[in-house]
């Protein structure tokens, strides 16, 4: 048996110094570290986890639990902009305690892996794509080769070898259910974005694996162009479990897209309905997998808010880069259907990939603005290394690479014709021509009492909210 503490890095990415104003808005449990733990757990190993971005101060707490628990293995989850804050913990660790071997994962590692383990010794391995059976084969082999499961990079005489291609877990219901059980102060301690849930206490769950679809500004490393999902019974004894012990009253679903398999999910519907589980729950579409009949069901099993991944409002930029591209007015029609069901709806936008101009901010600006979203999200575009639009970026525009600010907020590529000061005003301009209108915001009031502890967090952060917009507002003017 071997013994491993896996750690999600609190991986900071804010405005040098600004409050984090991102974990104000949402903390959500790292549920990959979650299933990787009652992965090893079923199969014999110990697993201890330390969630760095829920409690930033626990660093000391990670140094105890290795010195006292003595784990032979420290795994480290690392997305682009975490990977630099995971590479700094695995060098203290390995400074202390030169004994534990260093195992890295996560979205970043599947895009670089080779790459990242010859630039930087303090990783051990790194697992690349899905993580349970390489995992597992390597804490079966104490960390010595050969490797029977793929997806491993290791180093063998100075070199860094790999183990072959990942292999992926056909049948989800083989897993164990994630032991959020593991979190410390789980679940009070881990939020959902504001307003995006009626109840609490709320969680996050993952009822399948990939994507079936290719857009351009999409990281699919991890899992390929797969499409894996856990039964309809499977679900229904995971979310029944989390009613029972943590008492969950509302899950965000946090597939990239629920609705890709519809007879399955009407099951899963009809499944909920008949449990008579006390649950709401919120998911992700692409509007073209939804219709009148499915969302109907959706309603009745508790189905309260559903985000769609629309991207732009301008024609061009949808055709160059989203999968499959939707046309606009099935978009709307979508919204339309979605609120007839008396199911909230929330949009998700894009601004500045390759191809953007003024005209076609212009084009997604009024585009949202005439849809009748009950909330929406805008994000600036995020080079990702594992992105197929990531290549050769410098055709396109300005980029400038730098993984510590790569999460969705920061301009980083600035496409041709447009400068970055400008679409970062342009970001910021839409949101506030958002909210600015009367009757959004007079929906936000309208959910008091209905939002969770939505109202009560905002009202708490009122303060670091108001410093932050004078902070941008004197960098405007400065």
């Amino acid at each position: 048996m071997a013994k491993i503490l896996l750690v999600q890095p609190y991986g900071q990415n804010w405005e040098a110094g600004q409050k984090d104003m991102s974990r104000v808005a949402n903390i959500m449990p790292p549920i990959g570290l979650c299933s990787l733990a009652s992965w090893l757990e079923k199969h014999g190993h110990e697993a201890l986890l330390c969630d760095l971005y829920a409690y930033p101060q626990d660093e000391g707490r990670l140094r105890d639990l290795i010195r006292t628990e003595k784990p032979s293995f420290v795994g480290l989850s690392a997305t682009t902009s975490s990977f630099l804050d995971a590479l700094r913990l695995a060098g203290k660790i390995k400074e202390e305690h030169p004994g534990v071997k260093t195992v890295f994962g996560g979205v970043h590692i599947s895009s670089l892996g080779a790459e990242l383990m010859r630039r930087f010794p303090a990783m051990d391995f790194a697992v690349a794509g899905e993580g349970e059976n390489a995992l597992l084969d390597l804490l079966n082999r104490e960390g010595q080769p050969p490797f029977s499961a793929g997806g491993i990079h290791y180093r063998r005489n100075g070199e860094v070898s790999w183990s072959g291609d990942t292999s992926l877990i056909d049948d989800l219901d083989r897993l164990p259910f994630p032991a959020y059980d593991k979190l410390k102060g789980f679940p009070r301690q881990y939020k959902l974005p504001l307003f995006s849930f009626p109840k609490s206490p709320a969680t996050i769950a993952v009822t399948s694996r990939g994507c079936l679809f290719n857009c351009t500004y999409c990281d699919r490393s991890v899992f390929g162009r797969t499409y894996r999902y856990h039964s309809p019974a499977y679900l229904i004894d995971w979310f029944r479990d989390l009613n029972r012990r943590f008492g969950i009253r509302h899950l965000n679903l946090y597939d990239d897209n629920l609705t890709l398999n519809a007879e399955r999910v009407a099951a899963f519907c009809e499944a909920l309905i008949r449990a008579r589980l006390p649950l709401t729950f919120n998911c992700a579409s692409r509007p073209e997998r939804l219709d009148a009949e499915l969302l109907r069901v959706m309603k009745r099993a508790g189905c309260w808010m559903i985000s769609l991944g629309i991207e732009s409002g301008d024609p061009e930029i949808l055709r160059r880069h989203r999968s499959h591209a939707a046309d606009l007015e099935l978009i709307r029609e979508r919204v339309h259907l979605i609120r007839r069901a008396k199911i909230r709806v929330k949009g998700l936008f894009m601004l500045g990939l390759p191809g953007e101009t003024r005209e076609s901010i212009r084009r997604t600006r009024d585009y949202i603005l005439s849809l009748p979203l009950d909330d929406f999200n805008l994000t600036i575009f995020a080079p990702f290394p594992g992105a197929s639009c990531t290549r050769d970026l410098g055709r396109y525009g300005a980029f400038t690479e730098n993984w510590e600010l790569t999460n969705c907020l920061n301009v980083l590529f600035t496409p041709q014709d447009l400068t970055a000061e400008e679409l970062a005003a342009h970001f910021k301009g839409i949101y506030r021509a958002y909210y600015k209108r009367f009757h959004v915001l007079f929906r936000y009031v309208a959910l008091a009492g209905r939002s969770g502890d939505s109202w009560l967090r905002f009202l708490r952060h009122l303060g670091s909210f108001l410093a932050l917009r004078r902070h941008y507002r004197a960098k405007r003017s400065g």
